[in-house]
């Protein structure tokens, strides 16, 4: 409702903060499909690296308050970035030209 309120005012900025937050796997991308259909600068937070992945042009990764690595997906996701961070091994595939993370013990972290 909060995402229909600032395209009715017209608004050229979004800021969304975990706007999939408790929806269904569905949902979740239809939202962010709009969301990035739209013509609006939007800056979103997210946790879920593989939406980020698949909807986001640009990544800022922040850990302990400060920030990582930002840029494009392809530079930001990679397992030699995301594994010291989240202390978990990181492999990365593509498929059908999006990046998909899968996480899980082994790998550098």
């Amino acid at each position: 409702m909060l995402i229909a309120r600032a395209l009715v005012q017209e608004t050229d900025h979004l800021l969304l903060d975990e706007p999939t937050n408790h929806l269904d796997v569905r949902y979740q991308h239809e939202l962010l499909a709009l969301v990035r259909s739209l013509r609006t600068t939007t800056v979103v937070v997210l946790h879920d690296l593989n939406l980020a992945a698949r909807y986001c042009d640009e990544l800022v990764l922040l850990h302990g308050g400060r920030i990582v690595t930002a840029g494009p997906v392809a530079e930001v996701l990679t397992p030699q970035t995301l594994e010291p961070v989240y202390g978990i091994g990181v492999e990365r595939l593509e498929h059908r030209g999006f990046v998909h993370l899968v996480f899980g013990p082994g790998g550098n972290g």
